[in-house]
């Protein structure tokens, strides 16, 4: 197996082999990989083919196809926060963000495997991608619980989320913040800020936060739940504490 889908609805993506390591991402139904090594029959090393992160799972999280299965291009993603999928006979409930491959009329392929979709899902290219869309999708994941690799909305960390919301707009982003904010065109000044860009945050040295702008000097954001906060050229002001808890670095506009 060189090439394969994810089969299941959120496969943890671990630093190293072995189901005690730490999760540092998460792969999406759906989503392609690149087969890179295999170590202990069971566990796989592999590169996701939309972001290039790498990362440890098990085999039994997904589905060989050939190469130009998983490198062509398949504009669908799903759209509810959580929404039923079938599989043959059996139910799988999928996260929002999934990809649906070779999708028509209601029905897709996964590998070998046929499914049937009927929820919410958006072609990602029959449309500009639009801020205000943006906003609107990432208002739905308001307190969603931070998870430090999570994509999904039982468990989502900052740059993840940014990642899949712009995502489901037809744009791709790296998967960690300091990446993220090496796209798009820098913008100067929060005045000059419009609603969907992403601020980016420091510690003193690295980018370890991201958001996405509002207007209103206001941010969503993964901050132990997705919240919504205020924001001042120094950085994001805690609405319960009234403390800055992270400084600014940097705005950039990708859409």
């Amino acid at each position: 197996m060189e090439y394969a889908f994810i089969r299941v609805p959120a496969a943890a993506l671990r630093r190293k082999p072995g189901h005690p390591r730490e999760m540092v991402n998460q792969l999406l139904f759906g989503e392609a990989v690149k087969i890179l090594r295999t170590k202990y029959d069971q566990w796989v090393k592999v590169r996701s083919l939309h972001d290039e992160y790498e990362g440890w799972l098990t085999s039994s999280m997904l589905i060989a196809a050939d190469k130009e299965a998983v490198k062509a291009k398949h504009p669908v993603v799903t759209t509810g926060l959580l929404e039923s999928l079938m599989m043959g006979d059996e139910k799988m409930m999928i996260p929002a963000g999934s990809t649906l491959p070779f999708f028509e009329g209601g029905k897709g392929k996964l590998g070998e495997l046929e499914f049937v979709f009927n929820g919410f899902s958006r072609d990602r290219y029959a449309q500009e991608p639009a801020a205000a869309w943006i906003i609107q999708m990432a208002g739905t994941w308001l307190h969603a619980p931070y998870l430090w690799g999570g994509r999904t909305i039982l468990g989502v960390d900052c740059s993840g989320f940014v990642q899949v919301i712009y995502k489901q707009a037809g744009i791709d982003l790296p998967r960690d913040a300091w990446q993220q904010a090496q796209m798009g065109n820098p913008v100067k000044k929060l005045e000059d800020a419009l609603p969907g860009d992403l601020a980016f945050f420091d510690n003193q040295e690295d980018i370890v936060h991201t958001g996405i702008l509002l207007g209103n000097r206001e941010i969503i954001h993964a901050s132990g739940r997705v919240r919504i906060d205020d924001i001042t050229s120094k950085g994001i002001i805690n609405r319960e504490t009234g403390k800055r808890t992270a400084r600014l670095r940097a705005i950039r506009r990708v859409c």
